[in-house]
Parts: C-alpha cells; sequence; structure tokens
C-alpha cells in the first residue's frame, strides 16, 4: 500500500495477482455497459422517437435479453475458475494455525513442538522509526517463500476475520470451527492485514503483521 493509493495493493501471491486481473477484467465490462446506457440515454433525449407503425420489436427483446445473459458468462466463467483456484489445497510445505481473541492473535506452527506465541498491536508510546501506527504487532509471523503455506484459522470468543490484502486471503474465525486456506508467497517483505469482521470495542486494534 502506498499513501493516496486508489487501486489494489501490489500482490505479494499468484492468487491476488490474479484476483487484480479479474477486477480490472469485470471493470472493462462494465465502463462497456455504462457507455451503451450513456449513448442510449443521450440519443434518447435528443431525437423525437415517434413512429407510427412501431408496435412490437421482437428483434430488440431478444437481443436484450441473451446480450446480459452473454455479459455475465464472461465474468462468471473466470470468477468460477478463480473460486476453485483458491480453494485448492496442495500438499502444504508449512501449516499455521490462527486463533482469534478479543483482541489479538495467537499463532501456533503446527509442524513444530511447541512453537505458539501471541501478537498484540504495538502501542503508539512504544512505536519506533518506520513503524506503522494500528498495523505493527509485537511479534510477527514469519512465513517462506515460494512454498504453500496452510492456514487454519479458528477463534476463540467471537467471529473474526483473518484479512492480508496483499496475499489476497480473507478468512472468517469462528468459535469452534476450523477454517482452511492456502497460499503462497512470491515475494519477500512486511505485509500488513488487519481483522474484518467486527468483533467489539477494540476491533480495529488487532493487527497481522
Amino acid at each position: 500500500a502506498t499513501w493516496l493509493n486508489l487501486t489494489l495493493q501490489d500482490s505479494a501471491s499468484p492468487i491476488m495477482e490474479q484476483l487484480i486481473y479479474f477486477h480490472d477484467h469485470a471493470l472493462m465490462i462494465m465502463l462497456m455497459i455504462i457507455t451503451t446506457v450513456f449513448y442510449t440515454l443521450i440519443s434518447i433525449m435528443q431525437n423525437k422517437q415517434t413512429s407510427r407503425f412501431l408496435l412490437e420489436g421482437q428483434m430488440i427483446e431478444t437481443v436484450w435479453t441473451i446480450a446480459p445473459a452473454i455479459i455475465l458468462l464472461f465474468i462468471a466463467m473466470p470468477s468460477l475458475r478463480l473460486l476453485y483456484l483458491m480453494d485448492e489445497i496442495h500438499n502444504p510445505a508449512l501449516t499455521l494455525k490462527t486463533v482469534g481473541h478479543q483482541w489479538y492473535w495467537s499463532y501456533e506452527y503446527s509442524d513444530f513442538t511447541k512453537l505458539e506465541f501471541d501478537s498484540y498491536m504495538v502501542s503508539q508510546e512504544d512505536l519506533q522509526m518506520g513503524m506503522f501506527r494500528l498495523l505493527d504487532t509485537d511479534n510477527r509471523v514469519v512465513l517462506p517463500m515460494n512454498s504453500p503455506i496452510r492456514l487454519i484459522v479458528t477463534a476463540a470468543d467471537v467471529l473474526h476475520s483473518w484479512t492480508v490484502p496483499g496475499l489476497g486471503v480473507k478468512t472468517d474465525a469462528t468459535p469452534g470451527r476450523l477454517n482452511q486456506v492456502s497460499f503462497s508467497i512470491n515475494r519477500p517483505g512486511i505485509l500488513y492485514g488487519q481483522c474484518s469482521e467486527i468483533c467489539g470495542a477494540n476491533h480495529s486494534f488487532m493487527p497481522i503483521t
């Protein structure tokens, strides 16, 4: 993310890259529809559309029924492809279990014995040079690059949502239920995210780093 950024963040995973492409694809289709509608509106306002013989228009009826169906297909096909890609679980190199609490995250590296920690937001008084307010945590999650990672998400109290926009990952953390998502990181760096499910008074203060 950059200051005054209007578009999506730069992707750090192949899935997010595809999501950005799909977003642009859908916007182009929307632009075509808006242009056509505006052209039609302006032409209707500028012309006196009168005809004594125009009683029915079966051709136009057929066109404006079939055209939207075709447009929807152009959106649905890449969308479904992406949906199945996001659900794909490869043989993971690492499993990370994430538990949402009010109002912090705790992490367990399931492949190792006794490797777990809590991750709290760094308070404003403790911020150091180069740290981001409301986004930095005292314990960061460290994950390998170019490796399939399985994330298992749950909550201990209320609904939370583990979200990192740069990875294209957003998974609900539900008490008594395990949600699973997989991703791989294709460039090094620090990625930030936040809880994206309103979970109480300090919902804004449980970031992910």
